[in-house]
């Protein structure tokens, strides 16, 4: 690649300045002289390096530092790495050069970003594994994930040079995997942008749909914030409040969520309007007070809902946040989100961890973030190994709903939402989950399955003769009860392979038998199991009977070897087709069209979102070559596009209206005499669709229903779902994703 321009090299100085004046931590001369120096050798590393859009690859190292030292407000060292952070993976240089121009820290920071550099980047199925050897640097220095998400977030902010199916495999771990870390470490900002740019390259249609609408709506929206501030404005003058207020967009994801969640369109998202009202604290001690006083001026002119209060002042979130919300009646009956906090809190609020350290005094408790590394700490050194269930357990802590339960002597335990009290029971210590048989939750005595509800007082019951159960991991839902009573399974598995063992062996002894290999190949299949540490596990739970062993070593029979043999052939051969089928360099950029013809295909519909034509869709090569085709919101979708991104292929319909697909939509209305037999008729004779299944259950005046139906597209769907929602008792029509044999 040829090296850089004139023109380039001034771009690359001009925007390196910019660094500085992103962030104000590092404009001292000590600063200045260390990150000068990373970024002279970051420039002669990947001088002669260019990104995929063309432009100079130094460009992006730039980026990183600016989000760093300026969105999350981190410090000269961080900057620092940002610009080396893919010298080693990259060029030439080495650990040792860095660590003898920048000393052990800077070098062990930027150990951590090179070894987790290609976890998402490259094709792997162990992305997985790769994910949880990234948490592990949580555990030596936060400022490596920090990294991480802002370098996650300039590839997303770029992702416009990127190929379709690439675009759709980063878009996916990032809304699966990014975005609620950075949520998670009190990141607001970028975790809404994560999200928003995450929906841009999914569902570019939807999200340009909501965007526009936005826009459109921006004069009238700010006019509509204006006059509710007004009032707001002259009371907190009055009380000599020394505060900011501003309007507070929605973000154009929260939107979707909130329309596809509530199954309403854009313009009945009621809580689009939101402001946020900033004060200077007149000390620390008081902000608590002062903002329940903003509150109370507020609710003096509007009246509040009192189901949307959220008290994040009194209860900070895990990740730090601090926060009163209230939504109240404004004028011409619309619902306004409020949300006080001190400057504080706002910015803790927007740049999360780092702007909590620095407030935090040296003899500060524990806060909340800290402990919930304490949990990803344990649950990187759980025994469990299987790095896909890790994946799971690690997104199930970073939930963001959460409940507040107290101990009987009053003590508070954060838990997520749904949790059980057997949940509880091991958040407590893992040996009082293990012991528990039952729990008073208020003084009432509930099985250990019973979903607990913020406000709650649990009171777990235990007994010595108590073991964990199998069925226990059916109802809890936390990573640290689950991780411990399956370390009890592994543990109880290691018992019984140990006795097995002696016993066996015993009995080998018995009848002048040594245990060898050659005796194992006749045991193994002769007692109709896969290994010898299966044998094992069998004979010390006493399922085997030991009184055939002499029989079965004696025994001479040709075909059970054979079979043995066979089994054993047709195995490797499967492990071999899926080792092969995981290593296919070309499987990402093949694309499939979906024809009416669906005898010469090789895909399936997939019956967890039922895709019909006109719906953006995905596939998933599954290990027989056949393909699954998905919606590309679907949440199993996601999940496999995250976690096995190198066996997702671009798909696109190709249809000429020759077949029709199975659909369903959902109805609710009034329930008028003659209401189904006006919707039926529109179907079937009006719009000449035929029906499947018809099912309505009426209550209290009240209708709700769904119809199965066979259309060609969404378009056509689409146009009836409107056609019906004309007719008079109509309240709401909607496509369902629940279609059942949708072949």
């Amino acid at each position: 690649m040829a090296n850089l321009t004139e023109e380039e090299v001034k771009e690359l100085n001009r925007q390196y300045e910019e660094i500085f004046v992103a962030c104000p931590r590092c404009r001292n001369d000590e600063a200045r002289e260390v990150i000068k120096k990373a970024y002279d050798l970051a420039f002669d590393a990947h001088k002669e390096m260019r990104r995929k859009s063309g432009e100079p690859y130094l460009i992006h190292p730039i980026e990183v530092a600016k989000i760093v030292g300026g969105e999350i407000g981190l410090g000269s060292k961080a900057v620092t790495c940002s610009l080396l952070h893919d010298v080693v993976e990259d060029t030439d240089y080495t650990l040792e050069d860095i660590q003898r121009m920048f000393g052990d820290k800077i070098a062990s920071i930027i150990d951590g970003l090179t070894k987790i550099s290609s976890i998402f980047d490259q094709e792997s199925s162990l992305q997985a594994e790769n994910f949880r050897k990234m948490l592990m640097t949580l555990s030596d220095d936060v400022r490596v994930i920090l990294i991480k998400l802002a370098d996650r977030l300039h590839n997303m902010r770029t992702l416009d040079s990127m190929p379709r199916h690439k675009q759709m495999k980063i878009a996916s771990e990032t809304l699966f995997l990014y975005a609620p870390l950075a949520h998670r470490l009190g990141l607001y900002a970028i975790k809404t942008e994560l999200e928003d740019l995450s929906l841009k390259y999914e569902h570019p249609i939807v999200y340009q749909e909501i965007f526009q609408k936005v826009k459109d709506s921006e004069k009238k929206r700010q006019a509509y914030i204006n006059k509710f501030s007004l009032p707001i404005i002259d009371k907190l003058t009055e009380n000599k409040v020394n505060y900011n207020i501003t309007g507070r967009p929605k973000s154009i994801y929260s939107i979707w969520k909130k329309m596809q969640d509530k199954n309403v369109p854009f313009e009945e998202v009621y809580d689009i309007f939101a402001i946020r009202i900033i004060f200077d604290a007149v000390k620390l001690e008081t902000e608590k007070s002062e903002c329940w006083n903003i509150y109370s001026l507020i609710t003096d002119i509007y009246q509040p809902n009192p189901d949307r209060l959220r008290d994040w002042v009194s209860t900070p979130k895990a990740n730090g946040y601090e926060a009163l919300h209230t939504t109240v009646m404004g004028p011409e009956g619309v619902w306004v989100e409020v949300q006080i906090r001190s400057k504080r809190m706002d910015e803790i609020a927007e740049r999360g961890y780092a702007a909590h350290w620095k407030y935090k005094g040296e003899g500060d408790q524990e806060n909340e973030l800290d402990k919930w590394i304490k949990k990803i700490r344990e649950l990187l050194e759980s025994p469990e190994s299987d790095a896909l269930e890790f994946l799971d357990e690690f997104k199930m802590n970073l939930y963001s709903s959460e409940i507040f339960v107290f101990t009987p002597k009053g003590q508070l335990k954060r838990l997520p939402k749904s949790a059980t009290a057997l949940d509880f029971a091991y958040e407590i210590h893992s040996g009082v989950g293990c012991k528990a048989i039952g729990a008073k939750v208020n003084h009432k005595l509930v099985p250990l399955s019973h979903e607990l509800k913020s406000g709650d007082q649990v009171e777990i019951i235990t007994t010595p003769k108590q073991t964990p159960q199998r069925e226990w991991l059916d109802f809890v839902i936390t990573a640290k009860a689950r991780s411990n009573i399956k370390s009890s399974f592994k543990d109880e598995r290691r018992s019984q392979l140990d006795k097995g063992k002696e016993i066996l062996e015993q009995k080998l002894i018995e009848l002048n038998y040594k245990p060898s290999s050659e005796i194992f190949k006749k045991l193994v299949p002769g007692f109709n199991v896969r290994s010898r540490e299966e044998l094992y596990r069998m004979v010390g739970r006493g399922l085997i009977d030991l009184d055939d062993v002499k029989k079965i070593i004696t025994k001479k029979s040709k075909n059970k070897f054979i079979r043995y043999w066979q089994l054993q052939l047709t195995r490797r051969g499967v492990q071999k087709k899926i080792k092969d089928q995981e290593t296919k360099p070309q499987k990402p950029t093949k694309k499939i069209f979906l024809d009416d013809d669906k005898e010469n295909l090789d895909f399936i519909i997939a019956k967890c979102c039922n895709p019909i034509p006109g719906d953006e869709v995905m596939g998933f090569v599954n290990l027989n070559d056949t393909v699954t085709i998905h919606k590309t919101d679907c949440s199993n979708a996601i999940k496999l596009m995250s976690s096995y991104g190198e066996r997702v292929v671009s798909a696109q319909w190709k249809t000429q209206k020759l077949l029709s697909f199975l659909a369903r939509i959902k109805l609710k209305g009034i329930d008028n005499i003659g209401l189904v037999n006006k919707i039926t008729t529109i179907i079937s004779k009006e719009l000449d669709v035929n029906m499947r299944t018809i099912y309505f259950d009426s209550h209290d005046g009240i209708f709700e229903g769904y119809i199965d139906l066979y259309v060609y597209d969404t378009d056509d769907l689409n146009e009836l779902i409107k056609d019906i929602r004309r007719i008079k008792g109509i309240d709401s029509v909607s496509r369902a994703t629940e279609v059942e044999d949708a072949e």
